[in-house]
């Protein structure tokens, strides 16, 4: 067997399809500023896809804004809601004085465990 040699492809070098009859969806480039380091980057899209008004820039993440014959667009972020923290939630539920009332109550119950596991820890040690 060692006088013979395996033929076979090498792994991942080439592809057994061709592009014979691929016919290839119509692109269109589109070029996005930045906002705050003024690069341009150019995204290429389908042409009949819904372009974003916004891209992240590629060098500075910040917000890149869609460049339409040489003029920025204009973004409204009026209808963008702005992202609610857990204390928002939490006073969507409850009111200050409430809070207050079961911070007590459970500031209380920690000390008397607390007072008690002391207890405890006395009756072992003697």
């Amino acid at each position: 067997m060692a006088d013979r040699s395996l033929r076979g492809m090498r792994l991942g070098a080439s592809s057994l399809q061709s592009e014979d009859g691929v016919v290839f969806h119509e692109r269109a480039q589109f070029t996005y500023s930045c906002t705050s380091c003024g690069r341009d980057t150019t995204m290429t899209f389908a042409a009949d896809a819904e372009v974003p008004e916004t891209w992240e820039c590629r060098t500075c993440g910040a917000e890149a804004l869609l460049r339409v014959d040489g003029e920025t667009v204009t973004v409204d972020h009026g209808d963008v809601k702005a992202p609610r923290s857990h204390w928002d939630m939490l006073l969507e539920r409850r009111t200050i004085p409430e809070l207050e009332e079961l911070l007590e109550e459970r500031l209380a119950f920690v000390r008397s465990r607390r007072g008690a596991g002391d207890a405890a820890v006395d009756k072992l040690s003697a």
